[in-house]
């Protein structure tokens, strides 16, 4: 079992397969190259699996794998397979931009997947082309309902933004509602690559436009990264707030990036590279940076107020 000085139980591991990405969303990456990186530099599969193995065996019971777009690498079903066949009852769950869902949800959850975080930042075609600088809307509902067709549990992520799709926070709740479906808004995160302009819309402000139309009580934390509340009516929605740390007493994660680099907070610079001693065959040596990472993961978050952070969001998957 993985515990922290401050007596929180590691269980969750989030492993980003790759930092590429087919969309190039104003608030992540806008101006970033189409680059590539080198093979050789990137975890094999098996690699991964090796290392999320003595994870498994050490305690941890929830897998989500993220990117930039999981969906970009190749043969993700055959890892996430290798996965689910290892320890069947693990949580497996996938973030993606649903581009190619429609393409791959049925493939994915035949190999084990079983919940799915979509983000979806307009209900408009043009606003959701201006967003990730794409014609994207389209596919990504195709892939919302071919996700909920194969039986993938799904959750919808949008990151609001004033003047951009602020006005459609009713829409998209009303939306998310229809399908029976959990909606998380999700307060700007301001960094370094992301476009200047952009201005955050915080909780209050989202809650505040809800209040308009909907009753609403917030229910009792839990150790999500989201504030969750429910409506008269029983529906669900939930906020996430980056520059909040109410949520770090709680944290149970950890996270792996493609290049093999193990990270105790998102917002936290310090980072271990476990590649070697995988490649290396030195499995001792990797569960020993393991254990380190939980035993110097941070009592909370450092990012502070107003502060930009310097964090590729699309290495760490957010």
């Amino acid at each position: 079992m993985l515990i922290d000085k401050f007596d929180r139980k590691i269980d969750y591991i989030r492993v980003s397969v790759t930092s590429r990405c087919n969309f190039r969303c104003l608030y992540c990456m806008p101006n970033t190259p189409f680059d590539w990186i080198p093979h050789e530099k990137v975890m094999r599969y098996e690699e991964m699996f090796e290392f999320l193995k003595l994870a498994i065996d050490e305690g941890v019971n929830k897998i989500r794998i993220t990117g930039g777009e999981p969906l970009l690498r190749k043969d993700l079903d055959k890892f996430i397979k290798m996965l689910y066949d290892y320890k069947p009852e693990l949580d497996l769950a996938l973030t993606t931009n649903g581009y190619y869902l429609s393409e791959m949800a049925k493939t994915l959850k035949k190999a084990g997947l079983k919940r799915v975080n979509i983000s979806l930042d307009s209900l408009k075609p043009e606003v959701a082309k201006k967003i990730a600088q794409k014609d994207v809307l389209d596919k990504v509902l195709k892939g919302i309902d071919e996700a909920i067709n194969v039986g993938l549990g799904v959750k919808l992520n949008t990151v609001v933004m004033k003047g951009i799709n602020d006005n459609e926070i009713l829409d998209l709740l009303k939306f998310a509602e229809n399908k029976n479906l959990t909606i998380r808004f999700i307060e700007f995160m301001e960094n370094e690559r992301a476009y200047p302009d952009i201005k955050r819309v915080d909780s209050k402000e989202i809650l505040e436009k809800i209040s308009k139309e909907y009753n609403f009580k917030e229910l009792p934390k839990d150790n999500s990264a989201s504030n969750y509340f429910e409506m008269d009516n029983g529906y669900k929605f939930g906020i996430i707030e980056p520059h909040s740390d109410n949520f770090c007493k709680k944290c149970n994660r950890i996270r792996l990036t493609a290049e093999g680099f193990l990270i105790p907070c998102l917002f936290f610079t310090e980072s271990y590279n476990i590649k070697e001693a995988i490649r290396d065959g030195n499995i001792k040596k990797a569960a020993e940076i393991l254990r380190d990472v939980v035993k110097n993961k941070p009592e909370k978050n450092d990012w502070q107020e107003d502060e930009v952070s310097t964090r590729a969001f699309w290495e760490t998957g957010g």
